[in-house]
């Protein structure tokens, strides 16, 4: 992914998680989290157990996110005000200042939950914002994956119309809606290598018709978690179990055409090394004293085992995600 790829990304992860963005850069973003998006980026079980169980309102943590590390050194290189007055004379107190002399935060509170709750108030206070580079591979960027894609594993979404739609096409009636089912799948080929592909299936939860690239199709429309009024719902004939099997059967059939001339190339691939270890490790085993024989044959057996994981071919699918989606019946971009 390119840095203006994540950046997009997590700005939309950000808006959906109704975040407060505090300062919005090219190369970072500082944002106030939301609750949900506190407790999925940060790890603080205590606090939140004590929030839930006393009521208060939670405080949240403000983080930047730095999707271009160098480009925010420079530009915090450039902002960095100078230390002290003319002549080495230190700078005046700025208004605002706690009794130690130390600068408050801006927008700190007045009282914290400890001075609420202990009688504990901070004899100075620093707003602490941790920094995080959020680029490819990184730990922060791994974080928000793992928190959209649970989030987002099924969803229940209406095509939404405009009033003016509906008009010309059926004034003062109501609109037929029809369900589909999609799932995407990750099919991986793996032996020695690996290659992955994503497959789009969306099953029609009437008449059975499975449709490829399903996602393609669903780009097109204004989809809502709400119902639009005035729609009817065409009834399902189809279960969620049932069109689940025809969706694999499909898959199955569809990846049983593939030329699988790689999987035969792992397969000898995988021969010629268990040959090689084989005439090594027996060779050892034969020569070796008795007591030493046990450890030489346990260490042939999980090399064995080592290299059939890593050359004998397969094909492995899982699934990434799935929804129903609630469509307008005779739209042409369905025919």
């Amino acid at each position: 992914m390119k840095t203006d790829q994540i950046q997009t990304f997590v700005m939309r992860y950000l808006e959906a998680e109704q975040c407060d963005i505090l300062e919005k850069h090219p190369a970072y973003v500082t944002v106030k989290l939301s609750p949900s998006a506190d407790k999925e980026l940060n790890y603080r079980p205590y606090y939140w157990s004590f929030v839930e169980r006393t009521g208060v309102t939670p405080e949240t943590m403000t983080c930047t996110f730095i999707f271009d590390p160098e480009e925010y050194k420079a530009s915090q290189t450039a902002s960095a005000p100078l230390v002290g007055g003319p002549a080495g004379q230190a700078a005046p107190s700025p208004a605002g200042n706690n009794a130690a002399g130390a600068p408050m935060p801006p927008g700190a509170p007045a009282d914290s939950i400890l001075g609420r709750y202990f009688g504990f108030v901070p004899t100075q206070m620093t707003a602490r914002v941790p920094k995080d580079e959020v680029t490819f591979g990184s730990r922060r960027l791994g974080q928000i994956f793992e928190a959209v894609r649970n989030k987002g594993r099924f969803v229940h979404l209406y095509e939404q119309f405009k009033p003016e739609q509906q008009q010309k096409s059926a004034p003062m009636s109501t609109l037929a809606y029809e369900t589909w089912m999609q799932v995407n799948y990750k099919v991986e080929m793996a032996c020695d290598m690996k290659r992955s592909e994503i497959h789009s299936l969306g099953i029609h939860m009437v008449t059975g018709e499975i449709r490829e690239h399903f996602q393609d199709v669903l780009r097109t429309r204004r989809l809502s978690p709400r119902i639009p009024p005035q729609v009817y719902m065409i009834p399902d004939r189809l279960t969620l179990p049932r069109a689940v099997i025809y969706l694999e059967e499909y898959l199955e059939r569809k990846l049983r055409d593939y030329d699988h001339s790689w999987a035969e190339d792992a397969q000898f691939r995988l021969q010629d090394e268990l040959n090689r270890i084989r005439t090594y490790y027996e060779s050892l085993i034969q020569s070796a004293d008795l007591d030493k024989k046990p450890d030489f044959e346990a260490q042939y057996a999980n090399r064995r085992q080592e290299i059939d994981w890593q050359f004998r071919p397969r094909i492995e699918v899982t699934v990434i995600n799935c929804g129903l989606f609630h469509l307008q019946a005779g739209n042409p971009a369905m025919n």
